[in-house]
């Protein structure tokens, strides 16, 4: 599967962005999909995921209650609704996507999309 994510920009501290990631190729729908994100100089980071039926989730705490992953399997795409955003959400997010069960590590996302920028100025 071939990931695209798109969405990104220069948002001002409390504002909103919706990220988006577009899937290309069959059985999206088996896969647990995710959103990660890297700022400069740091690690990649988890942010968020989402089971096959989109009816589980799983968030990073610094992310709780602002940010919410959502998937539309007829659609083959994925969201993240990003609101009251914080200069320290400023990163590179990424979409991965999983051929395996339950919430894998980092190293267990079998594709990634290329990333988009998010940048909260404050």
């Amino acid at each position: 599967v071939q990931l695209q994510a798109s969405g990104g920009g220069l948002v001002q501290t409390g504002g909103s962005l919706r990220l988006s990631c577009a899937a290309s190729g069959r059985r999206f729908s088996t896969y647990v999909m995710a959103w990660f994100r890297q700022a400069p100089g740091k690690e990649r980071e988890f942010v968020a995921t989402i089971n096959w039926t989109g009816d589980s989730t799983f968030y990073e705490d610094s992310v709780k209650g602002r940010f919410t992953i959502s998937r539309d399997n007829a659609k083959n795409m994925m969201y993240l609704q990003m609101n009251s955003l914080k200069p320290e959400d400023t990163a590179v997010y990424y979409c991965a996507a999983a051929k395996a069960s339950g919430w894998p590590k980092i190293g267990g996302y079998d594709y990634w999309g290329q990333g988009t920028q998010v940048t909260v100025s404050s």
